[in-house]
């Protein structure tokens, strides 16, 4: 908290109950210069460590939105401790402000690799540790506050050492300096940090640049105000941070390789980060079953994706089909069992992620498991989110829509199950044309399951909810289910659910002569037994998907 400096009367000099004025190397001028410099790095550095925390419980815990309020709202709170805290420093405030930059250094630029360490090694734990990596979230956004907030107070008194002035003038500067520091650090993050260097070594090379920064102000500008003793400590300590974040750095590209074989197993063959996504393939060789994940997210296995495709595409086809429409399935899965039918004239993909369609396209494994489609003249890959697509595209312009997007409950994808969405999709289909939605697992996710019925309802379709069995073992399995794994256990769902809608209530019927869906009757009567009615839709202003 910054306690506020009553100015001086009129050619009277401003009063000022704390030290002496500063001893400093150079001009005054420049030494607020410089102290203001200081303040703009080490806010852009704050932001980044508040930013890179978002992101990473996002992709490792998912739901975007809990994640982000819980890091703003502990990390905010944290701020107004640490300037309450920082109060007791002000007399000693160059040796403080030093020692605050050093810890915050160190623990912003390491806090990224611990996260991620304790979802790779802890994740499977259970018991009083199965919420262990929430738990060090909290731990971390609240030490990163405190020490943020500790910032204001001490930089508050440094630069009144060096001139003297009222201190609206002097929050005022000091603001101005934090608000631009942090626009630059959360322009940075997305653009530079991380398409640029990842998560890891980004946040790294953070805390490397916030430890000189607080390291060079304090033994360069103020080493008059030090003792010899805590000038000798700020250098060690500096000395020690930055060789821990270096070695780290070094190190980060093992590190993280031995991350994502304790989480995906050894037998990791492909590891990427596209703009969109971190994709994993593991296995597909030497008779081994191919597993996709996305995000962390188990999204096809081998061992029995052909059961869910086959449920979501085989009773959409039930009618003409000559133009079929794919929303996402940029694995080729989908559209696998669409050319199974005979007159498909066309299919258009519709997928964000590019570099995943390269890879289907291009992986052995993975263009053997979907047959070579993108081979096939009919498929045709548009690179474009399936929202935005959707408000372009022309009307009753397709036979057959098929939505294979990640679960509802996956904060980004919710717009993709939105009532507006689902409003489009009626659009674009042809008179008879019928709509398909994975609407994710039924025993397990109910509430979200039937949301999905009726927000597709909402949007002037009747629908007919039906379910296909998933493995039920021990075994990592699924396709489509957007379950987040863990070592050594499988979370993936034991059913699939989807939702077959068209203007006209739709048959639920495999036609003569197409690929057969086992238990598809069955499926429907047990999807029906857990209907839960009364449900509002999902709109993209009010979204639903909550159990």
């Amino acid at each position: 908290m910054i306690e506020p400096h009553v100015p001086a009367p009129p050619g009277r000099a401003p009063s000022w109950s704390g030290p002496g004025p500063a001893r400093l190397p150079v001009r005054p001028g420049t030494g607020r210069f410089l102290v203001l410099s200081g303040v703009f790095i080490c806010a852009a550095c704050g932001l980044v460590y508040e930013l890179q925390l978002v992101a990473l419980a996002s992709y490792l815990i998912g739901d975007s939105v809990t994640q982000a309020s819980v890091v703003l709202s502990v990390m905010v709170f944290a701020m107004g401790i640490g300037s309450l805290l920082a109060k007791r420093l002000r007399c000693r405030a160059a040796a403080g402000f030093g020692a605050v930059e050093a810890l915050l250094a160190l623990v912003g630029g390491c806090s990224a690799m611990a996260l991620y360490a304790a979802f790779a090694w802890t994740g499977d734990w259970g018991g009083a540790w199965a919420g262990g990596s929430s738990y060090l979230l909290v731990a971390f956004s609240l030490a990163i506050g405190l020490l943020i907030g500790a910032e204001v107070p001490l930089l508050m008194e440094l630069i009144q050492r060096i001139r003297r002035q009222d201190a609206g003038g002097a929050v005022a500067d000091l603001f101005a300096a934090d608000y631009v520091g942090a626009l630059v650090g959360g322009l940075a993050f997305p653009f530079l940090l991380l398409p640029l260097l990842g998560q890891l070594t980004g946040t790294l090379i953070t805390g490397t640049v916030n430890a000189l920064a607080g390291g060079a102000l304090v033994l360069g500008l103020f080493h008059q105000d030090l003792t010899r003793r805590a000038r000798w400590l700020l250098i060690v300590a500096n000395l020690v941070v930055l060789g821990l974040l270096a070695s780290a750095a070094v190190l980060v590209d093992d590190f993280e390789r031995a991350a994502r074989h304790a989480v995906y197993g050894r037998d990791v063959r492909v590891a990427t980060h596209t703009d969109v996504q971190e994709v994993v393939l593991t296995g597909g060789t030497d008779g081994r079953s191919l597993d996709l994940f996305l995000d962390g997210r188990l999204w096809v296995s081998g061992r029995d994706e052909r059961r869910y495709h086959e449920g979501l595409v085989h009773p959409a086809m039930n009618g003409p089909h000559a133009r079929v429409l794919v929303l996402g399935g940029g694995d080729g899965l989908a559209v696998r069992e669409v050319l199974r039918h005979r007159g498909v004239r066309l299919v258009d993909v519709v997928e964000l992620d590019m570099e995943f369609v390269e890879l289907a396209r291009t992986d052995p494994a993975l263009s053997a498991l979907n047959g070579h489609v993108y081979r096939d003249p009919r498929v045709r890959v548009v690179a474009a989110d399936a929202f935005g697509w959707l408000r372009r595209a022309p009307l009753n312009a397709y036979d057959v829509v098929i939505s294979d997007l990640p679960d509802p409950e996956i904060t980004s994808s919710t717009k993709l199950y939105s009532q507006e969405f689902y409003g489009l999709a009626r659009g674009v289909l042809a008179d008879g044309g019928r709509l398909v939605v994975h609407a994710g697992p039924v025993t397990s996710r109910p509430r979200a399951f039937w949301t999905v019925d009726a927000t597709v309802r909402a949007a002037g379709l009747r629908t007919v909810p039906y379910s296909v069995g998933g493995r039920d073992s021990g075994a990592a399995a699924g396709s489509g289910s957007g379950s987040t794994v863990a070592v050594g256990a499988s979370r993936a769902p034991h059913d699939w659910g989807f939702v077959l809608a068209s203007r006209a209530r739709p048959r639920l019927w495999i036609a003569p002569g197409s690929p057969e869906v086992p238990s598809l009757q069955a499926g429907r009567r047990a999807t029906e037994r857990t209907r839960l009615t009364g449900l509002p839709a999902s709109t993209l202003v009010h979204p639903r998907y909550t159990d």
